[in-house]
């Protein structure tokens, strides 16, 4: 991705292994060893900080000699883009810990992701009853309850509104839950992956709110899916009317159907499972509706025995991306640390970084644009030298909320919890570069 004097991110990465003084044009300081999913578990390969291969060249593919791809036409325009077959490892990677296809999820690549939007086709996926086939032209929104005029709107009418285009994140109220007891996750990808970013475009759900008519005395809506579980939720009236979109595109094309195809909630900020898909229903109410998975799931059970119910917004969080467990740094020298930050109430206001486990902390580059409820890219200079370190980044927001550390996290909630787990993550960089998941 170029930055702001249209450099490449792999042209500033040569140029600061030229400056550290790397020996080697091939492999410099920032240099990775990383398992290659579609080589097999065993098989590895170099690869740089945005993944593409630092495998030492052909002699005869080097200028000015004329490499092969040089000699002969290309592929022809195919009438939808894809990657680069040398990227074949960029996937998402599903869960081993669900018995079903129907009832499932998967993880976004965030070690090999750059800036911070992510790519309709990498976008974390949750299932709970499978992917429904709905023909848009037959789809239709119901809006009743507590208003002065129902509505039953048609995809055609939806589009007629007003329409917004806005950055915002996505994270499962589940993403971490690997981390609660242990360390487990081999990867950012497993431990973080529930965790995607996109410019959404649809309605703001106000708009459709006031031709409704909703009744002031209206505190609730009921939120219901049109998939097989219908999925539903009570939502906040208040939250629909500051920045909610009734969402049918993103990152600029109509969303695909794993993502709510013809038609979503896009709640800003709030936990994944309440932004439902295939949205069919908004109902208005005075009180909660008490539905299934907010009474049986998505509430958190705290150390006194209580549960904790309607915990929506996910808190400041952030995670280093490079170097990041499954990594290895293959030699000592200079490494740009990197990573995301967020949080549910606003923008990320500073991201700190340490590498020596918490004891000291140095404060970190945002990278433009900082958003509200939105990614955010930090990066931080640092120069390894070869001995063992822990890294770590803690975010804060405009709210002036911390991201804690774990134990802050468990003794205000205990460890019953399953959602919202924003803990400082530590990754521990052996002497011999080997990067893993630990406890610090």
């Amino acid at each position: 991705m170029p930055d702001s004097q249209g450099r490449s991110s792999r042209t500033r990465f040569s140029r600061r292994r030229a400056l550290a003084g790397a020996g080697s044009a091939a492999l410099g300081a920032g240099a990775l060893l990383i398992a290659d999913p579609a080589r097999g578990a065993s098989a590895a390969r170099k690869i740089g900080r945005g993944g593409w291969p630092l495998e030492p060249p052909d002699a005869a593919d080097l200028p000015p000699n004329v490499p092969p791809w040089m000699q002969t036409p290309g592929r022809p325009l195919s009438p939808y883009g894809s990657p680069s077959p040398h990227e074949s490892a960029v996937v998402r990677v599903p869960t081993d810990v669900t018995p079903t296809e129907l009832a499932s999820w998967n993880f976004t690549p965030l070690q090999y992701l750059q800036g911070t939007i992510t790519p309709n086709g990498l976008h974390y996926e949750r299932l709970h009853a499978g992917v429904p086939d709905i023909d848009p032209a037959q789809h239709r929104l119901l809006v009743h309850g507590m208003v002065k005029r129902p509505l039953v709107l048609s995809m055609d009418d939806l589009m007629r509104y007003p329409t917004v285009s806005r950055i915002h994140f996505l994270e499962c109220s589940g993403n971490t839950s690997t981390e609660w007891r242990r360390p487990s996750g081999k990867s950012v990808q497993v431990t973080h992956g529930l965790l995607s970013c996109a410019e959404w475009t649809g309605v703001p759900a106000a708009a459709v709110l006031d031709h409704a008519g909703v009744d002031p005395a209206a505190k609730w809506a009921l939120a219901e899916g049109a998939d097989a579980s219908a999925m539903a939720r009570s939502v906040p009236v208040g939250k629909l009317w500051e920045d909610a979109i009734l969402a049918f595109a993103q990152n600029g094309e109509m969303l695909r159907p794993s993502q709510g195809y013809p038609l979503r909630l896009l709640l800003p900020g709030y936990e994944g499972n309440i932004n439902v898909k295939w949205l069919r229903r908004l109902k208005f109410g005075a009180i909660p509706f008490e539905t299934y998975e907010e009474t049986a799931y998505y509430t958190e059970l705290m150390k006194n025995g209580k549960a904790r119910q309607f915990n929506f917004v996910m808190e400041a969080k952030s995670v280093i991306t490079f170097p990041s467990a499954g990594q290895t740094i293959d030699r000592p020298g200079f490494c740009q640390i990197t990573g995301l930050a967020w949080s549910g109430s606003g923008r990320v206001s500073r991201v700190d970084v340490s590498t020596d486990g918490g004891r000291r902390w140095r404060t970190a580059e945002l990278q433009p644009p900082i958003l509200s409820r939105a990614l955010t890219r930090f990066r931080f200079d640092w120069q390894w030298q070869g001995e063992p370190a822990i890294l770590q980044s803690r975010c804060l927001d405009e709210t002036g909320y911390v991201q804690p550390t774990y134990e802050q996290l468990v003794a205000a909630r205990g460890l019953n919890s399953v959602y919202h787990m924003n803990a400082i993550q530590s990754w521990q960089i052996a002497a011999n570069g080997e990067v893993t998941n630990v406890r610090a």
